[in-house]
């Protein structure tokens, strides 16, 4: 039975992560559009699926794959990650450079640029988070902290964005794996409770 459950947990996450995808292949807003813009629109859905990824990595809510190993996996999915979205901003701004200037100075009339520019800072600020960890010195809790809350951002200014755009995602499809990621972000959280340790330790030294 833990095999089976095992089986079908990465069958759903696979299927969850592919078909917004594969709905991509067939949309209408890719006709008749540059390369370079087609490239850019699947960067952002492939990134999409691979940020459903790191909270599951990182919390051990995988089965048959050791938190540990996770761990070291979700280094990796979030260089790929950094890549997916470096793609899609640049493809985009060779595509339409006055559109991103409005989106990255955030002055453009729609809010799912916003969105999408909050997220990918944020993305940025967890990265080199990770990046910087040993050089920064930073407590482990406070680390962990910082670095779940600018995931949370991600997240949420993901979702947002995902969801206000009229892209290349089919509605069903990128309603479902947004869905699932904000259940395994919050999932994520719940385990992590990442703000247990600073607060003990600002208790701690609040007593001092």
């Amino acid at each position: 039975m833990t095999v089976l459950r095992a089986l079908l947990v990465w069958s759903l996450l696979a299927g969850v992560m592919v078909v917004p995808v594969i709905v991509a292949t067939g949309s209408e807003f890719l006709q008749y559009r540059s390369a370079t813009y087609v490239v850019a629109g699947f960067a952002g859905v492939i990134a999409l699926s691979i940020l459903l990824l790191q909270p599951l990595l990182a919390s051990g809510l995988l089965p048959g794959l050791p938190m540990a190993v996770g761990r070291r996996v979700h280094r990796w999915t979030g260089v790929a990650l950094l890549f997916a979205i470096a793609v899609h901003v640049v493809g985009l701004w060779i595509t339409s450079p006055p559109d991103m200037i409005d989106a990255l100075t955030f002055t453009a009339p729609t809010a799912f640029s916003v969105f999408g520019v909050i997220a990918m800072w944020a993305l940025i600020a967890a990265a080199l988070l990770a990046g910087f960890r040993k050089k920064l010195r930073l407590r482990p809790q406070l680390w962990r902290l910082a670095h779940v809350t600018w995931a949370l951002v991600v997240v949420v200014g993901s979702v947002a964005h995902a969801i206000l755009i009229e892209g290349t995602m089919g509605t069903v499809s990128k309603i479902l794996i947004c869905t699932v990621l904000i259940a395994a972000m919050a999932l994520t959280v719940h385990r992590l409770q990442p703000w247990i340790g600073a607060w003990r330790r600002g208790a701690a030294n609040l007593r001092r």
